[in-house]
């Protein structure tokens, strides 16, 4: 089964980032791409995959009583 590909608008639309911004993550090659000719294509998978590098689980609740003064 063959990965869906994604233009470079799509892959900043579904992240909620500039076009811009991809465009710099592909040339520092922090996004795994696909070039065919002048086409830029990501795999549908790096989405996930940024996700989830950039996951930061929530901290517990911690309730400190105050002191009254």
């Amino acid at each position: 089964m063959a990965a869906k590909l994604m233009n470079v608008h799509q892959f900043a639309d579904s992240l909620g980032i500039t076009v811009a911004a991809v465009r710099r993550w592909l040339l520092e090659r922090r996004v795994t791409h696909i070039k065919i000719g002048r086409c830029v294509r990501i795999p549908e998978s790096e989405v996930d995959r940024i996700i989830d590098a950039g996951l930061r689980p929530a901290r517990p609740n911690k309730k400190t009583p105050r002191k009254e003064s």
